[in-house]
């Protein structure tokens, strides 16, 4: 006699270790493969190719750029005078230190602000968060205007002050529900903890709040220096004439954009003495030195850049 023994079932195949695709994903297909590359190749060139345009016609001699009948695309003569002449005007240095002065104060202004406001607005029995949460949201949709708020300023002798760069642009509602939303999930078994322990709201803030929420703070942070350092219009509204207190960005505009020469410079910008640089050529510099930092900062905060808005859009 035979004896039948039953085997049993075969487990479901696991998904191939290393890959991370969840079970129920399907897997990827040749077209979706090169769909994707295609898009995300294209999306790159849109943005490497005008920064390449730019930094090459920036480097580029008179002739290059009389060769190519403007814009440069590919290197044909290159030279660094356009930037040795830009460094040696002394209005644009010191409009690149107002513009890193302003960004790095009116970041933590703004800052200090939105973090403090927000974490307010995030305990619920915080004392008028309700009523101070709608105010500021209907501020995003109503404002005072433009005349109103310069006659404020001027009011308060901002005109041609350097507060009035920072002051009246030094908060974010949007950047502070941010803020909030995430504060607002914060452990709350963790905070009375710290409670029960003796800590006060500037402890809880300090120790606890914003070590778990460092991602999402570095991102606001980059948002409000982002800003500052491509201000302009406060520039324009409150400190119109005197050039030594120019930011980088208003000289950049009235150099490229209006068609004046560099403020103070002898050589008066595009009407330069220098036959070896062209005036296409020295915008350009112009324009790549108001980008270099921009370019430095970023790959740093890349990680928290992601991690922040990610979770920050889930928090909300």
């Amino acid at each position: 006699m035979t004896l039948m023994i039953e085997r049993p079932a075969a487990a479901p195949a696991a998904p191939r270790a290393g890959t991370g695709r969840p079970a129920w994903e399907e897997p990827p297909t040749t077209v979706g493969q090169a769909a994707k590359g295609l898009t995300l190749g294209g999306m790159l060139a849109v943005v490497l190719v005008p920064l390449w345009i730019i930094v090459v016609t920036s480097l580029s001699t008179p002739g290059a750029i009389n060769r190519a009948g403007g814009l440069v695309i590919w290197p044909d003569g290159l030279t660094i005078e356009p930037y040795r002449e830009m460094l040696s005007d002394s209005t644009v240095r010191t409009s690149l230190l107002v513009s890193l002065g302003i960004t790095v104060i009116g970041t933590a202004v703004s800052m200090a602000v939105s973090v403090l406001c927000a974490y307010g607005l995030s305990r619920p029995r915080s004392l008028g968060h309700r009523v101070i949460l709608i105010t500021l949201v209907v501020t995003m949709f109503v404002s005072g205007g433009l005349i109103p708020t310069f006659l404020v300023v001027t009011g308060l002798g901002g005109y041609d002050q350097w507060w009035a760069l920072i002051l009246p642009s030094a908060v974010s509602v949007f950047n502070i529900l941010v803020l909030r939303s995430f504060y607002s999930g914060t452990s709350a078994e963790l905070i009375d903890a710290a409670r029960m322990d003796g800590a006060g709201d500037w402890r809880i803030l300090w120790s606890i709040v914003l070590p778990t929420s460092r991602a999402v703070t570095a991102v606001i942070a980059l948002f409000y220096a982002v800003g500052y350092w491509n201000s302009f219009f406060n520039v324009m509204l409150y400190m119109p004439t005197d050039s030594e207190k120019w930011p980088l960005q208003y000289v950049l505009l009235t150099f490229v954009n209006r068609g004046n020469g560099l403020p103070g410079s002898v050589n008066s910008g595009f009407g330069s003495t220098h036959a070896q640089t062209a005036p296409l050529s020295l915008q350009m510099a112009v324009v790549v030195l108001t980008l270099v930092p921009l370019l430095i900062v970023y790959p740093f905060m890349q990680k928290h850049f992601r991690t922040g808005v990610l979770t920050g859009a889930i928090k909300g």
